[in-house]
C-alpha cells in the first residue's frame, strides 16, 4: 500500500471548508482526474475517475464524519483506497486541511508514478486548487451536518436542537444527501453575479 499524507491553511472559517467538503459531488471542480461523484445515499458513493489514462470506477463508503473535524472514507471494490481529512481552526477565519491516503496501485504505471512521488505531487495539487475554489467563493456550496460513526448516520445536536425549536412542517430536514443552501445565500445564486445588473444575451 502506498500512504501519503499532505496539508494546507485555507482563509476561511472551520465550517465554511468542512462544509464544502461534504458536499462529494463538487470534487471535479477541484480534483484532478475526478470526473464525477455520485451520492448514492447518505454514506455510499460512487466514483469515476482518469488518472494518466487510466479510467476507473469504484464505490467508497464514508465510515467516520464528525462536523468540522473529520471525514474518512474507504472503497468498497478495487482499486482498494482508503483516507481521512481533518480539520483544524487556526482562527476565526484560518484552517488547516490534513489530508492522510493509504491506496494500493495497481499495474506498472501506477506502481512507477507512486515510486517517484506522481500521486503526492497530485494530491498537494488538487489541495492548492481546493483553497482556490473555496477562498475564491468565499462560502461553501452546501453542507451536511450529521455525524457518521462506522458507517452509521447519526443525529447531532445541532440537527437535534433544529428539529426540537422547528415548526412540525420543517422537523424533518432534507435528505443528507440533498445539498442544503448555505444559510447567507440561497440555492442556485451565483456570487459572482450582480443580481441588479440584466444578462447580457450575447
Amino acid at each position: 500500500m502506498a500512504t501519503l499524507q499532505e496539508t494546507i491553511e485555507v482563509d476561511v472559517p472551520v465550517s465554511t471548508a468542512y462544509n464544502q467538503w461534504t458536499q462529494f459531488e463538487s470534487f471535479p471542480e477541484f480534483m484532478r482526474g475526478v470526473e464525477s461523484v455520485e451520492q448514492i445515499d447518505e454514506t455510499s458513493l460512487h466514483f469515476r475517475t482518469d488518472i494518466a489514462g487510466v479510467r476507473r470506477e469504484y464505490n467508497a463508503q464514508i465510515t467516520e464524519q464528525l462536523p468540522d473535524r473529520r471525514i474518512a472514507w474507504v472503497s468498497t471494490d478495487k482499486p482498494r483506497n482508503s483516507g481521512e481529512v481533518t480539520f483544524e481552526p487556526l482562527g476565526p477565519e484560518h484552517t488547516r486541511l490534513t489530508v492522510a491516503l493509504e491506496w494500493e496501485p495497481e499495474g506498472l504505471l501506477e506502481k512507477a508514478g507512486s515510486a517517484v512521488g506522481a500521486d503526492s505531487h497530485q494530491i498537494s495539487a488538487d489541495l492548492k486548487r481546493f483553497k482556490q475554489f473555496i477562498e475564491s467563493r468565499g462560502i461553501e456550496t452546501g453542507a451536511w451536518r450529521s455525524a457518521v460513526d462506522h458507517g452509521e448516520v447519526e443525529e447531532t445536536e445541532e440537527e437535534a436542537g433544529f428539529a426540537a425549536d422547528a415548526p412540525a412542517h420543517l422537523a424533518h430536514p432534507q435528505p443528507p444527501h440533498t445539498p442544503t443552501p448555505s444559510p447567507q445565500r440561497p440555492a442556485g445564486v451565483d456570487p459572482f453575479i450582480d443580481d441588479a445588473e440584466p444578462s447580457d444575451p450575447s
